[in-house]
């Protein structure tokens, strides 16, 4: 039986292997993930422009990036991997803001300050936690009071359901009830270590973090064009049944 720590050894470890997969260009529009409406639609962080904000889970750097061509004053980016906060380094380098960046799993995030940051956001990162009261508290204290925070994951639900193409059904593939720790032994080539999450438990350790919660989105948007094959871990076929973005607003209270 795996500990957290080997866990958190054993992500670390693949995401270093796969980070290259996910180094995309600059960042138009704010997405919050597959088939979800983005942050110019949803309007979920509120002016950004002289905000204070942290990402956990800041990967290749794109979205601070985002964040400072949209004025945001000062940023922090966390994230796991090594390779990943490398790249984010030379994507934001031009920048002409302070950023900070600290390598370490969200579980216990050195150096952090409390009451410091207007909004804190996490896009398909938060999920990947091994303990998500410990990760909810320290995002928690590091906001100001009334400071916003916003996180999207892959929809519980969708992360248990495949698509029958024979059929033309959605069939699942394990409880969804069952919570745990899942082992995907080849993971885009990598070994990795995730959490099956219910949705109620997202949002109960946001209350019992001390979070306010404001607004819960699932919806999804599909082109009517879109005809990506439904034997895709993401494919409109899904996302018209399915949301495949569970996205969470909430603020300190």
């Amino acid at each position: 039986m795996l500990d957290q720590q080997e866990m958190i050894k054993l992500n670390k470890a693949g995401w270093n292997q796969v980070a290259g997969q996910f180094f995309e260009g600059t960042f138009e529009v704010l997405d919050y993930g597959p088939y979800a409406p983005a942050e110019e639609e949803l309007a979920l962080l509120g002016e950004i422009a002289d905000s204070t904000i942290l990402e956990v889970g800041c990967g290749s750097g794109h979205t601070l990036e985002y964040l400072a061509k949209r004025g945001a004053r000062e940023l922090w980016g966390v994230d796991l991997s090594t390779t990943q906060i490398e790249t984010a380094r030379k994507v934001v380098s031009p920048l002409q803001i302070p950023i900070t960046f600290i390598e370490s799993p969200m579980e216990d995030i050195p150096n952090l300050p409390e009451n410091y940051f207007d909004k804190a956001l996490s896009v398909y990162a938060l999920g990947w936690t091994v303990n998500l009261p410990r990760t909810l508290s320290h995002i928690y204290k590091a906001l100001k009071p009334g400071g916003v925070f916003v996180f999207s994951w892959e929809h519980p639900v969708h992360s248990v359901v495949d698509y029958d193409n024979e059929k033309e059904e959605l069939k699942f593939r394990r409880s969804y009830v069952q919570e745990g720790f899942e082992k995907h032994d080849n993971w885009r080539g990598a070994l990795i270590i995730m959490h099956n999450r219910k949705i109620s438990t997202f949002i109960n350790d946001l209350i019992q973090a001390g979070f306010i919660i404001d607004k819960v989105i699932e919806d999804s948007e599909v082109n009517d064009h879109d005809s990506d094959p439904s034997s895709k871990w993401y494919s409109a076929t899904k996302a018209r049944i399915i949301p495949s973005t569970l996205i969470i607003k909430c603020h300190k209270g």
